[in-house]
């Protein structure tokens, strides 16, 4: 990634996260294991510890509850909902983000506010299970959880996304592709050594004209 333009490579690095996460996965998980004499009862005992937080009740906002709980589980939420629930109390308590934001109602996360914070000095873990992937396992829950997204809706969803934001003057964000049966992220040309500018006003105002584009949980992936 090209040193001067640090702000912006942690931006698209963390962008991205949904789809460099599941292939971290594994090493984080042997580190983890390497870190413990009995696995079955490490599980065990972080299930334990996580469902030992006091669900306490506020009208604060959640993401700033200092007791790290996020908001209760509505009604009718799916096995998706609760796992990534799960993980952002385990954010806020043992991964150290007690900002972390709470899962939307669909049960996906706010990519936004997660890209802010991993965005920030030294913070890059939020986006990669907490520090030291103490948060790991319940990370795979939730990617174990997630439902089947239908592939040619996101990139119907995405394709659109990109169209607009050529149209709203970033000439240079390349359309998403289809791969295997999979659908590709566009944005910048060269994500690795970035060429669009998106500290830019300009770039920020096309992202806030065309965000309604994304499909729920593809915020931030283009």
């Amino acid at each position: 990634m090209s040193p001067k333009t640090p702000s912006r490579a942690t931006s698209r690095a963390t962008a991205r996260l949904r789809l460099t996460a599941l292939a971290a996965l594994p090493v984080l998980l042997l580190s983890a294991a390497c870190g413990s004499g009995d696995d079955g009862a490490r599980g065990t005992q972080q299930t334990d510890d996580i469902a030992s937080v006091p669900e306490t009740t506020t009208t604060a906002s959640p993401s700033a509850d200092v007791a790290g709980t996020p908001s209760t589980r509505p009604a009718g939420k799916s096995a998706f909902y609760d796992a990534q629930l799960a993980y952002v109390r385990c954010m806020r308590v043992k991964g150290g983000y007690k900002d972390f934001p709470d899962p939307k109602l669909s049960g996906h996360l706010d990519w936004g506010k997660v890209e802010e914070i991993s965005s920030r000095p030294g913070q890059m873990e939020a986006a990669k299970g907490g520090k030291n992937g103490v948060c790991v396992d319940e990370l795979q829950k939730v990617m174990l959880a997630e439902p089947k997204r239908d592939q040619q809706k996101d990139y119907e969803s995405m394709l659109a996304h990109a169209k607009c934001m050529r149209d709203n003057g970033v000439s240079r964000f390349t359309n998403p592709t289809m791969s295997g049966g999979n659908a590709q992220p566009g944005g910048d040309p060269n994500p690795a050594s970035p060429t669009i500018d998106g500290d830019s006003p300009a770039y920020k105002q096309a992202r806030e004209a065309c965000k309604t584009k994304l499909l729920d949980g593809l915020d931030g992936m283009q």
